[in-house]
């Protein structure tokens, strides 16, 4: 190749330029200043606590408690005019518990069974308490009907006892009126 050229250093400088070209880094490795990435500061969000709904009720069980009867059943006649919900229902049973009627218990308990198996989503949060309510009446009935078994043994055992008693004191009658026997030394003594 014959190249002609009109400078006399062309060929020179050429040189020069691709020698410093092929001496250069790439330009991804050139090393800039690097700025710190500063991370985004965590924003604080409050945990969002569910409503407590098993409080309420603890408290209203405890204004039930301090009710006399005639109270109680006012109250549960009020209440049954509300619409049915499964706080209301829960409510029912309370009453129930205490009023102490016949079956009221059996009631409460199936109430209380109730809501522990309910599908409502406002049922979610109470079925602990209405599993632990209706294991509580289950308890207190078997107790209760305990408690009426012995009453209904104690009575016949006193029965038997007040028999026994007065079979014991007529023995004791029929013993004081027969004849006084003569001792046997008293017999020896007269026949000679």
């Amino acid at each position: 190749m014959n190249i002609k050229s009109n400078a006399p250093g062309l060929p020179l400088c050429l040189s020069l330029v691709l020698l410093l070209a092929g001496c250069a880094q790439p330009p991804a490795a050139i090393h800039y200043p690097v700025t710190p990435r500063v991370a985004p500061l965590p924003v604080a969000v409050a945990p969002v606590v569910p409503r407590d709904e098993v409080a309420p009720l603890l408290a209203y069980h405890q204004s039930l408690r301090r009710m006399t009867q005639g109270e109680l059943l006012k109250e549960l006649s009020g209440i049954t005019l509300q619409q049915r919900t499964p706080k209301i229902t829960l409510q029912t049973g309370l009453i129930l518990m205490l009023t102490r009627g016949g079956g009221d218990l059996a009631r409460a308990q199936s109430i209380f069974d109730s809501v522990a198996s309910s599908t409502e989503p406002e049922a979610e949060g109470l079925k602990p308490l209405a599993q632990l309510l209706s294991s509580h009446c289950a308890e207190a009935r078997r107790l209760s009907d305990t408690a009426d078994r012995l009453a209904i043994q104690l009575r016949e055992t006193q029965r038997k006892s007040d028999q026994l008693s007065e079979t014991l004191e007529a023995l004791k009658a029929i013993e004081r009126g027969l004849p006084v026997r003569p001792t046997s030394g008293s017999s020896a003594a007269g026949s000679r």
